[in-house]
């Protein structure tokens, strides 16, 4: 699996040529759209794991959605992905109060959080690079402040 580094690490991990390639899992969207990670190709992508009985999950989606908004005309996006066991109707309710700007996942059969080595933990973040490259692997809710710091270098990579 990933290497789960603390959030200070995940910093120095960026500047690392060799990443251990993100899983190019198809997965379907709320809204039913069904697309695949590789299609992001180009883009820095965070997945975020997340359940809606997750407290710390629910609490964080503020943040992610601000880092959503602060860096998606550089070419950013976020997938957030709801567990297995989440009922797809609570999902739904809460992507809609929460008014979510990104891509929410149904992961009902599981597949996504096994292509990212067996995800359980919730919250857990990866964020994935242009050239699709895990460049850092957050368990519980990120250092946001450094998330924003990786984000910005990645961005300035081009594609």
């Amino acid at each position: 699996g990933a290497l789960v580094l603390p959030a200070g690490l995940a910093a120095l991990v960026a500047g690392c040529d060799r990443r251990e390639p993100a899983p190019d899992i198809e997965f379907t969207l709320l809204d039913g759209r069904r697309s695949h990670v590789g299609a992001l190709r180009a883009k820095v992508v965070l997945v975020n794991f997340w359940a809606t009985s997750c407290a710390v999950c629910v609490a964080e989606m503020p943040a992610l959605v601000d880092t959503w908004r602060r860096f998606h005309g550089r070419g950013f996006e976020t997938l957030a992905v709801a567990l297995q066991h989440d009922p797809p109707a609570l999902v739904a309710r809460l992507a809609a109060t929460r008014a979510l700007p990104f891509g929410v996942v149904i992961d009902n059969t599981g597949a996504v959080a096994r292509a990212f080595g067996d995800v359980r933990a919730t919250p857990t973040t990866f964020v994935v690079d242009r050239q699709g490259g895990i460049a850092a692997r957050y368990e519980g809710a990120p250092d946001f402040a450094r998330l924003h710091r990786l984000l910005d270098g990645l961005l300035a990579v081009p594609a």
